[in-house]
Parts: C-alpha cells; structure tokens; sequence
C-alpha cells in the first residue's frame, strides 16, 4: 500500500506494546496529534500505526491541489473584480531589452 511506504519503524517516534497502549491511550492520541508517529506492537512487531488526521489527509491524496487552492483563493479574493486585465502589468517589462539565444 502507498502508506506503508512512507510510515516504517525508522519513522515511528514512539513504540507501545498493545497492554502498555491501552494504559496510555490518551497519551499516544496526544502524541500523533502533535505530529508524531505511535506504533503498537504485538509481539515486538508493529499492528497498528497512529498518525494524526493532517498526516493521513496528505499520504492518502485528500489535500487539495495546487490549482485547486489557486482557484479557491481566486474566488476567495475576487479576483475577477479588481479590475485587472491583460494590460496592467504591460509597462512593468522593457521589451526593447532582449538577448540573444541559440537553441
């Protein structure tokens, strides 16, 4: 799976066992919500990995894209109202200053 790429022991800032998870379960859900990454282990080998809601939204692809926050802030900011066309940032540009490329 895509996850299990990113999310292996070398990551895991702190390891309980499934007994010692149960006593501290308030803890370990402090823990991923402040960014960090809780195995639970049976046996010495990771069940179960606990992230935060943030950390899960970005690995399975929920975070918006670029052009999609583009868009948003457009609409958000109004863009189409402020008067801005293909010429107001014309002059900002001297055209008469070029240089030559070879391709």
């Amino acid at each position: 799976m895509y996850m299990s790429m990113y999310i292996s022991m070398d990551f895991m800032n702190k390891t309980f066992p499934v007994v010692k998870a149960r006593q501290q379960f308030a803890n370990i859900i402090a823990s991923a919500e402040r960014g960090g990454v809780v195995a639970i282990t049976r046996r010495g080998k990771p069940v179960v990995v606990m992230i935060s809601a943030a950390q899960y939204a970005r690995l399975a692809g929920e975070v918006p894209s670029f052009s999609e926050v583009v868009l948003q802030l457009r609409d958000k900011l109004d863009v189409e109202n402020l008067g801005i066309d293909d010429n107001t940032f014309a002059d900002l540009r001297d055209p008469s200053i070029d240089r030559e490329v070879s391709l």
